[in-house]
């Protein structure tokens, strides 16, 4: 209706409604660690639900991504759930079209840009290699129930109009996920190690990112700025996140990452593993070959 009126006008009921989406996908994120109910089964029902309405199938995302917290920061798993990382030495020993490749995709305009897109349309259509009868069950499902409620929507309001507007929305909470996930562990003391000196609880403390938002974007982010505390203790719900942060001095007095710092993370591109920490692509051209 609004669109009807003005794309502008459309513009300021999509922007909430993106905002809605992304809290929407942290209750599936919740129900995929089986944290937002104590009960295994609404966990399951909820997550199929809000991964219809998100575009995720609750079976595949919540494997994954539980091989995400099993392996975050560990340079001798990576692959799975996580954003493509190379160290300093790995990239040098790279060929030149693999570099570009690198390049590419850690570029903020394909990582952003088209990424929503990619996971969308492509990443999570399809079963991952090795998955078990349940989870490919889910996923087709998951790809039936969104084939059919955007069939419905497009008969009732119109293809344009749901392609415009869905389309949008759906777009724009994919960005600030991607940016969400990229932030929270993509930050220039973050933690990395290879699986003979790798820990789960300094990965879990260090290796996550406290990103502190307004109040506002904390509670349609659902807490998930509490990353540390969230790799910490997965099973704990988006909405106990803060007071276990507040509740321990520790944890309490762990760095924050406000809005502005993290834009730095932006030029951040491969791990320099000998001084711990992120560097950019300049730093390697201005390595001595």
């Amino acid at each position: 209706m609004s669109l009807s009126v003005s794309v502008w006008l459309a513009l300021a009921f999509i922007i909430p409604a993106s905002g809605f989406l992304v809290r929407i996908f942290i209750i599936f994120h919740d129900c995929c660690h089986q944290a937002f109910f104590k009960g295994k089964k609404a966990n399951e029902v909820v997550g199929t639900i809000t991964g219809i309405i998100t575009f995720f199938p609750f079976g595949q995302w919540k494997n994954e991504h539980s091989v995400h917290h099993a392996t975050s920061g560990n340079l001798s798993r990576r692959g799975t759930g996580d954003i493509w990382t190379l160290t300093v030495k790995e990239y040098a020993g790279l060929p030149f079209w693999k570099r570009l490749g690198y390049r590419l995709y850690r570029n903020p305009l394909i990582l952003f840009g088209l990424g929503p897109v990619f996971l969308f349309l492509f990443e999570y259509r399809w079963n991952r290699k090795g998955a078990k009868r349940k989870e490919r069950l889910n996923t087709y499902f998951t790809n039936i129930m969104i084939v059919g409620l955007m069939a419905v929507l497009g008969w009732l309001l119109g293809w344009k109009e749901v392609l415009l507007i869905q389309g949008t929305i759906l777009y724009l909470a994919g960005v600030a996920g991607i940016w969400l996930f990229y932030v929270q562990h993509q930050f220039e003391d973050t933690y990395f190690e290879y699986e003979d000196e790798w820990e789960y609880v300094r990965a879990a403390v260090q290796g996550s990112s406290f990103y502190k938002l307004p109040k506002w974007l904390q509670w349609i982010t659902g807490n998930i700025g509490y990353h540390h505390i969230h790799h910490l203790v997965p099973q704990a719900p988006n909405y106990f996140l803060e007071r276990i942060h507040e509740s321990n001095d520790l944890l309490k007095n762990v760095p924050a990452i406000g809005f502005r710092l993290s834009l730095q993370s932006l030029r951040y591109r491969l791990w320099d593993e000998d001084n711990k920490r992120f560097v950019g692509l300049r730093y390697y051209q201005e390595e001595p070959s």
